[in-house]
């Protein structure tokens, strides 16, 4: 079973996702409200996946991602966001996240997928990189 940390400072999101992935075959392994609790989580559960909102209230995802990348064998982030791929332009790209998902289109293969394609080879160019548009779980805020 694939493990994941879920990153939101959104209790409902995090209870909702949860939900969702655990039916979907994910193991739920962790959840923090904000970046700095994400980054020690991910160190201390070592989760294979870490779905990551863009908006946090300490550290943005984007920061959160590059400190992630950082360490030896980090999980494949996910960032996540209620707010359309679009809305984040050319940080997307730089992100050394595997890919972005739109909260209310979360789904346990949505987030395979992108896991599965990875991170992008420096032959692969950035306009190839998995980042379904027009995608977003729950309201929009």
């Amino acid at each position: 079973m694939t493990t994941i940390l879920i990153v939101d400072d959104h209790a409902s999101f995090r209870l909702q996702a949860r939900a969702l992935l655990e039916t979907q075959g994910f193991e739920v392994v962790g959840e923090a409200p904000d970046g700095l609790a994400a980054i020690e989580l991910a160190r201390l559960l070592r989760p294979e996946i870490v779905l990551l909102d863009i908006g946090l209230p300490d550290f943005d995802g984007f920061e959160v991602a590059r400190q992630l990348a950082a360490g030896d064998a980090g999980p494949a982030v996910v960032l996540t966001s209620s707010r359309e791929a679009a809305a984040y332009g050319p940080r997307l790209a730089s992100s050394p996240a595997v890919g972005f998902i739109a909260k209310d289109q979360l789904s346990g293969p949505a987030l395979a997928a992108l896991v599965a394609r990875g991170r992008p080879s420096p032959e692969r160019p950035s306009s190839e990189r998995p980042l379904p548009e027009r995608q977003s779980l729950g309201p929009r805020s």
